[in-house]
């Protein structure tokens, strides 16, 4: 009988997590771009790594931080990671990852965990690789400043809690959500078109980034600039900028009911390569 197990990696498992998650680029940007920088150092990783082995060998992983993330997880990875869930309790905020693993993965802690607030149970992955020929890039979009952080949170803010249902401001104050905005506009990973009074017309991020894919994020156009055509040229500058600076395949995804910005990704040349799901709390 083939051996599996299942554990908490330790830093020096670095270099098997990592040949894991480069087995899907871009499905695991979010959690490589992490390791990469923090190690599996649980402190400084902000969650646990978790591992499962078959036949003495790492096959699957599952973050466990703000969110729990299944990795090329397996039916019988996603079992015991689900068993592990369970005994340590519920400490995330959200399950994300592939719809598959997912969904088995929330079926099996739901009766524990539940009720979820909300379950989106399909969203599609989307990549790009290339300019579109027939989107113009916006040139109004652009870096936002270090000194422009007052005039981007309000939009910043605006589009989490359309996006997330509940407020970045609530428990902390914000403290948290502005740490992390500071850093995307800090790292020049905020992009934004302002019109003439200085408040955001379009605004998105470059959220994970590793040396072989990226994620935008954060896309929103504010409420009276919507359907006036801003979204498919800000998208397309923003996408010029990933492509050029970042990394050689750009990815996001996207509600299955956002039936407008399916289409103007799709537009922008953004074509579905998978979908993921998210359980929200």
């Amino acid at each position: 009988m083939t051996q599996t197990t299942s554990r908490v990696l330790e830093p020096s498992d670095l270099d098997a997590a990592l040949a894991v998650l480069d087995r899907e680029p871009v499905a695991n940007a979010f959690v490589t771009a992490r390791v990469r920088v923090a190690g599996l150092d649980p402190w400084r990783l902000g969650g646990e790594m978790w591992g499962w082995y078959e036949g003495g060998a790492l096959t699957s992983l599952c973050y466990a931080g703000a969110n729990l993330v299944p990795i090329c997880a397996t039916p019988r990875a996603v079992r015991a990671f689900a068993d592990r869930a369970r005994r340590a309790g519920r400490r995330c905020s959200s399950i994300v990852g592939p719809a598959g693993p997912t969904a088995e993965l929330w079926r099996l802690l739901e009766p524990q965990w539940g009720p979820a607030r909300e379950v989106r149970s399909r969203q599609p992955l989307m990549v790009a690789d290339r300019m579109p020929d027939a989107v113009t890039p916006d040139p109004y979009v652009r870096r936002v400043r270090k000194d422009e952080m007052e005039a981007i949170m309000p939009a910043c803010v605006a589009m989490f809690t359309e996006e997330v249902g509940v407020s970045p401001l609530a428990g902390d104050g914000g403290l948290l959500y502005q740490a992390r905005v500071a850093e995307l506009v800090g790292s020049g990973r905020s992009f934004a078109r302002f019109d003439a009074d200085g408040k955001v017309v379009f605004k998105a991020e470059i959220g994970a980034a590793t040396d072989r894919a990226c994620q935008i994020q954060g896309v929103w156009v504010a409420p009276e600039h919507r359907g006036t055509g801003v979204a498919a040229p800000g998208m397309a500058a923003v996408l010029r900028y990933a492509l050029a600076d970042v990394a050689p395949v750009v990815s996001l995804y996207v509600n299955d009911f956002n039936t407008p910005a399916r289409r103007t990704y799709r537009r922008v040349g953004f074509q579905e390569v998978g979908a993921f799901m998210s359980v929200l709390f």
